[in-house]
């Protein structure tokens, strides 16, 4: 039995899919055409920008509700919840850029909305 929560699991996960985004796009000698980044801008506009945003916010929440149901103490002495309240803090103001990201995701993702494109052997046919 593994003692990691699901929720580890699927952080992981959303993490090794960005890094085989990051593989696939590293060398693309024929490019990317716009209705290939148009559909990537979509997924990642809604986990990394607008889903991003909402998971922040409710592990902050998770966080500040932990310290009602666990007993929850600190190797160094410190107060858990002045810590629970700074990560809340930094939790928020994260939430907020990926808010922004999705943002400027949905503005490039309009902004090829209209491109198509055809292979370079059926222009010269």
């Amino acid at each position: 039995m593994s003692d990691r929560w699901d929720v580890e699991i699927a952080a992981e996960s959303a993490y090794e899919a960005i890094r085989s985004i990051n593989h696939e796009t590293i060398f693309v000698p024929r490019g990317i055409p716009a209705p290939v980044v148009y559909r990537v801008l979509g997924e990642l506009k809604s986990a990394g920008g607008y889903g991003l945003n909402q998971a922040l916010n409710q592990l902050a929440r998770g966080l500040e509700h932990s310290l009602d149901h666990y007993d929850v103490v600190e190797d160094d002495g410190r107060n858990p919840n002045e810590s629970v309240l700074e990560a809340a803090e930094a939790l928020g103001q994260a939430a907020d850029l990926a808010n922004q990201v999705g943002r400027l995701l949905d503005r490039a993702q309009s902004a090829i909305a209209r491109q198509g494109y055809r292979t370079t052997s059926a222009i010269s046919s």
